[in-house]
């Protein structure tokens, strides 16, 4: 099948699991509008972000003195431990040896190179070659590369079999508005009824999803029902920042107060539905709500409320006669934060509660 709407880039991929590693510093090594807005988001995120700004003359006669300067004011500038230079079409397809720039620039830190482009296949080829040549580097053990790019596949597999990347066309879009879906959750916490609501969010994004469980805890105090919360926040898996987000986002739901039950990580989205739906099932839903990625879920009904942040998803969802809302801006207010983020949705609940 061949997918005409588009796709996450393996180039950018490659940037944000460099980011996950707390790289300081990355050198996008092609033409300076290349994975501009990513490079926008990452620097939110306290990722410095340059470019060796690749010309037309460069791509005749090779681009090594630009990536060299490039990287000696990187270092300069910023005084980063670790340094990673992100390859992309343009350097690819003249063959740059981003290596031999590298040694010549002889950097005191620990720099290294990622030969990614944007049309190597999945978005995650990116991540997978981020990881090997990181590994290399000494920034995480053969272990984890090798549980990280299992994770990466089971991700590829999942969207190629029930998510965006198993449709021809997808037409983004904004959704309902959370007002049915807030109404829905209140009566029948209101009436005495019991809901579920399970967590499958990826990475940062968790920051926002999480609000749910802070606003659903709040409903329950103030019309009763009974309530289930559960979630891939496990603090002790993944990559250095996904930990951290992990940590940070459980601290404060135990500052408030919030009951919940963490089932696998940030990073295993794709495999612990099965285990997330033993869980719920055991609890025995009125209603449910899957949040984050709820195609990660192993059974989605209609009288399941679905909440994800992807406008391509939501149509998808819409599609097949589901009950969902967006909350489509989620990824751009989530990079760089440290604590929770309101959800429009928890927050039109909040609004019903008042």
């Amino acid at each position: 099948m061949k997918i005409i709407h588009p796709r996450p880039n393996p180039i950018v991929a490659a940037m944000y699991t460099l980011r996950d590693l707390n790289v300081d510093v990355i050198v996008v090594h092609g033409p300076a509008g290349c994975c501009f807005m990513a490079s926008r988001m990452l620097e939110e995120a306290g990722v410095r972000v340059v470019t060796s700004g690749l010309m037309e003359d460069d791509l005749i006669f090779g681009g090594s003195e630009s990536l060299v300067e490039t990287l000696k004011m990187s270092w300069e500038k910023f005084h980063p431990d670790t340094v990673a230079v992100i390859g992309t079409c343009s350097s690819m397809i003249i063959g740059e040896d981003m290596d031999a720039s590298i040694k010549k620039a002889a950097l005191p830190c620990n720099v290294f190179s990622v030969d990614s482009h944007g049309c190597s296949g999945d978005n995650t080829t990116g991540a997978v070659k981020a990881l090997e040549c990181a590994c290399r580097a000494g920034l995480l053990s053969e272990g984890e590369r090798d549980r990280q790019i299992f994770l990466m596949n089971a991700a590829t597999s999942m969207e190629k079999r029930v998510g965006m990347a198993g449709r021809e066309y997808l037409s983004p879009t904004r959704g309902p508005t959370k007002l049915a879906a807030a109404r829905r959750i209140a009566d029948a916490l209101g009436s005495g009824k019991r809901v579920a609501c399970a967590m499958l969010a990826k990475k940062e994004l968790a920051f926002r999803f999480a609000d749910m469980f802070i606003a659903l805890t709040e409903a329950k105090e103030k019309l009763g029902g009974e309530l289930y919360l559960v979630g891939n926040l496990d603090g002790n898996l993944g990559l250095p920042r996904i930990r951290g987000y992990a940590e940070a986002i459980c601290s404060e739901l135990d500052s408030k107060g919030v009951s919940y039950e963490s089932v696998g990580g940030m990073d295993e989205y794709a495999l612990i539905g099965g285990r997330i739906k033993e869980k719920v099932d055991g609890f025995a839903p009125d209603l449910l709500i899957i949040i984050g990625i709820p195609h990660a879920y192993p059974e989605l009904f209609p009288g399941n409320l679905l909440v994800t942040d992807q406008p391509r998803q939501l149509a998808n969802y819409l599609s097949m006669g589901l009950d969902a809302v967006g909350e489509v801006s989620s990824h751009s207010m989530v990079m760089g934060v440290k604590s929770i983020i309101p959800l429009e949705t928890g927050d039109t609940l909040r609004e019903l509660l008042r």
